[in-house]
């Protein structure tokens, strides 16, 4: 790597319409493999399966299996990622998800996309062109990835839910800093933590954010916490 190449950086940050930076890890070859890895014994223990029921059915039980054997092999991946919110039961397994380039749920569309390249990935053999892809990718995209705008991303677990302040949810009025962000939601969960004159303390700091002082800025803070927290 020459000096003036940027180290590589798997944390990817993107800015949604409301002014809201959104922040995940891309996942590399090795997570990527191993969720594969997983998701390949599962299909190929269904598919042991339906072989053990239908082949001794005869032609058109061998009919069905390969309908099914097809069916099972390009769309198990689709189906998991658009309607299990990206995860196919590997990558669920360990913490992947596929979302599109933005950070928003994949689609059903670019799912098929990345889905149906597969086989142009396995070339020359073993995934090699896939591999050699994701390796020139600052953001590990294989040819599939690349074609239908996709990530696969490491999956922030949310920890158990924390109540919320009584406060209706309210959109800031400029954008924030993503540390500006992280103080308001930590703030907002800590609400029951914090006494009333240390809440206001703190409120108050924020004044050209809120226009408010006191419990009104109290109150503003809450809400725009909320917001960001996904209350609508």
């Amino acid at each position: 790597m020459s000096a003036s190449e940027p180290p590589l950086d798997t944390l990817l940050e993107v800015e949604t319409p409301e002014g809201i930076e959104l922040r995940a890890d891309v996942a590399g070859p090795v997570p990527r493999a191993l969720a594969y890895t997983l998701d390949l014994l599962l299909r190929s223990l269904i598919l042991g399966a339906l072989a053990l029921l239908m082949i001794p059915v005869g032609g058109v039980g061998i009919g069905f299996y390969l309908v099914l054997s097809f069916l099972l092999e390009w769309f198990y991946p689709v189906a998991f990622e658009v309607f299990r919110n990206g995860e196919t039961p590997g990558k669920r397994r360990f913490g992947l998800a596929v979302v599109n380039q933005d950070l928003s749920p994949v689609r059903i569309d670019a799912s098929l996309v990345r889905n149906l390249l597969r086989a142009v990935d396995f070339l020359p053999f073993a995934y090699l062109g896939g591999l050699a892809s994701m390796s020139a990718s600052r953001r590990f995209q294989r040819l599939g990835d690349l074609a239908a705008g996709t990530l696969v991303v490491h999956r922030v677990r949310r920890p158990a839910s924390v109540a919320l302040p009584d406060a209706r949810p309210a959109a800031p009025d400029a954008p924030l800093r993503v540390e500006d962000q992280l103080a308001i939601i930590d703030f907002t969960q800590r609400h029951k933590h914090l006494s009333d004159a240390r809440q206001e303390e703190l409120a108050n700091i924020l004044l050209p954010l809120t226009g408010a002082q006191g419990a009104a800025a109290v109150s503003r803070l809450r809400g725009i916490g909320n917001w960001l927290l996904g209350s609508r």
